[in-house]
């Protein structure tokens, strides 16, 4: 089977806008997306991050770069502030070469975003 482009979504959540809570959470997501769907760096295209309107500690790209994806183009945005959204979240928009269907990762209270997707839990 061939490789094919796809786009890979996910979300993880933060006790408190601190720096270490957002780059350590991050990391756990890009980890564990990157795990779940044998990624390896090469195989990432680009990766939008994105941020509640609630968190602005750090950039989670910074995460990322720690993580070696030195090569891989990333970029940070702030969520739309909709009343009564989960707060304290950060989500990603990972575009990658993979053989198979990909899985999409939702950690902590981000599981309620996704609740319909049971293997990205």
């Amino acid at each position: 089977m061939s490789e094919r482009l796809q786009a890979l979504r996910g979300a993880t959540t933060v006790e408190h806008n601190e720096k270490d809570a957002i780059l350590d959470a991050t990391e756990e997501l890009v980890r564990e997306v990157m795990s779940r769907n044998d990624l390896a760096p090469e195989d990432m295209v680009s990766c939008i991050f994105t941020c509640s309107p609630d968190l602005d500690a750090d950039f989670p790209a910074v995460a990322a770069r720690r993580l070696g994806l030195t090569s891989v183009p990333l970029l940070c945005a702030r969520e739309i502030a909709v009343p009564d959204a989960l707060p304290k979240v950060i989500r990603l928009l990972l575009h990658c070469y993979l053989p198979k269907p990909g899985q999409h990762v939702y950690l902590h209270e981000a599981v309620k975003l996704r609740a319909d997707l049971e293997h990205a839990q």
